[in-house]
């Protein structure tokens, strides 16, 4: 599923191609086709995401709301457009760029009262304006779940997913298996400052990076990572294989039905 930095990206560049002018939009797909159809022509006056939820909102008045989920994807291009797949959900056409959505969870028109009970369901987000970390952490000081189920929680920290929360601990040598009540004022400001600066650089350049810079492969000299997700990390999807720092071997467990990855010297308890 993508992380929070993806869904604000695509609200970048939904923004880019289509804010103020009138998309064309239809559901070759057909399963939008009604609200596609009362959007049709419509300005595109805003683009917004919190957590991995994403609106595009027309009109001032109407939001589509899409969240997208395991499955879903959005592919963005230059006009004119190819002929539209019978997978695709929802389409934006303009006269410089098409973005075709396919496979999402949701794909649904909302209100804005609709849409403000979303907002108010999820946890602050590290990379809105708007987000409190207090509040995040007024909830994480009061639990006994462990600290990697609750940065994997989205009612208490939205946008935050299975990589950001595994490099986030290993970076500040959390161990995943803590209560949330154990994590210090001091630890809890640290890894917020942290994760609003690492999901703003996932956004700039559209992956996860999370080594520091003595930790990248140049300055190491070793192998760059191989892997589907891209990015260097310190732990995700390194099980077995040796810790960067100590040379541990990274361990791998199954945490509320997510694969958790972290170091048991750099975050020994």
């Amino acid at each position: 599923m993508p992380e929070g930095h993806t869904i604000h990206r695509l609200a970048q560049d939904y923004a880019g191609r289509f804010f103020g002018t009138g998309p064309r939009v239809t559901s070759p797909q057909g399963k939008f086709s009604d609200a596609a159809d009362l959007l049709d022509g419509a300005v595109l006056t805003a683009t917004e995401a919190h957590g991995k939820h994403l609106f595009l909102g027309f009109r001032d008045t109407d939001w589509v709301h899409i969240h997208l989920g395991l499955f879903g994807k959005v592919a963005i291009g230059d006009a004119p457009a190819p002929p539209p797949t019978d997978t695709v959900r929802l389409r934006l056409a303009n006269d410089t760029s098409y973005a075709d959505l396919r496979g999402p969870t949701t794909c649904a028109l909302i209100t804005d009262a609709e849409k403000q009970a979303i907002h108010a369901r999820l946890g602050p987000d590290p990379l809105r304006d708007d987000a409190d970390p207090d509040a995040a952490y007024a909830r994480i000081s009061r639990s006994r779940t462990t600290v990697a189920a609750l940065l994997m929680d989205q009612k208490v920290i939205a946008g935050v997913g299975n990589v950001y929360r595994a490099e986030v601990l290993f970076r500040h040598g959390i161990d995943p298996y803590r209560a949330g009540r154990d994590i210090t004022p001091a630890e809890w400001r640290a890894m917020w400052t942290d994760l609003v600066a690492l999901m703003r650089e996932g956004v700039r350049v559209n992956r996860i990076d999370t080594v520091r810079p003595e930790h990248t492969p140049e300055a190491m000299g070793r192998p760059p990572r191989v892997d589907d997700h891209g990015g260097e990390v310190y732990v995700y999807r390194r099980a077995n294989q040796p810790c960067h720092l100590c040379g541990d071997e990274i361990r791998t467990a199954d945490l509320a039905a997510r694969n958790l990855f972290w170091c048991p010297t750099c975050q020994n308890r």
